[in-house]
């Protein structure tokens, strides 16, 4: 056990540097509990207060920080390199609908047989895309080829 420890009273008041006897002493005196605050501090820094309570506000305090954030998605829209026109506007409005929700958004464009001779097609799809969408989205992942696909990651702005 330490020599010393700086106390802090029940009401928050600094009481002083004083044998850890002293405060255990006070602590019983109002009932309370004698809680290390800072160790590594010299002298360790301890405080009067109902344990019990404390554990229970910090327990509160994280539930509500818990409750309060915002858990992002990631959702999918896929496309192919010969997709019509109003297909590409719904594709396009379920995109910017996901965004505005404040998910992200993964484009992926899928080549099947013979068509990936010709992946300009697709690049010029997800460049189309891109443009249409960028005043609502950034581009995390710029469009990319991998394997038989084209993908890229669109975030809100």
């Amino acid at each position: 056990m330490c020599q010393e420890i700086r106390l802090i009273g029940p009401a928050g008041e600094m009481i002083g540097v004083v044998a850890p006897s002293e405060g255990l002493r006070l602590a019983a005196q109002h009932g309370l509990d004698l809680v290390e605050i800072s160790p590594a501090a010299v002298p360790p820094v301890c405080k009067v207060m109902d344990f019990g309570k404390f554990k229970y506000e910090m327990q509160k305090k994280a539930h509500e920080a818990k409750k309060k954030q915002k858990i992002v998605e990631v959702k999918e829209i896929k496309v192919r390199p010969t997709i019509a026109d109003g297909d590409y506007q719904i594709k396009l409005r379920n995109a910017s609908k996901f965004i505005k929700d404040g998910n992200k958004v993964k484009v992926s464009l899928m080549f099947r047989g013979r068509e990936i001779t010709h992946n300009e097609v697709g690049f010029a799809v997800m460049t189309r895309f891109q443009d249409d969408i960028s005043e609502l989205a950034k581009i995390e992942v710029a469009p990319r080829m991998e394997g038989r696909q084209i993908f890229m990651m669109l975030a809100p702005k």
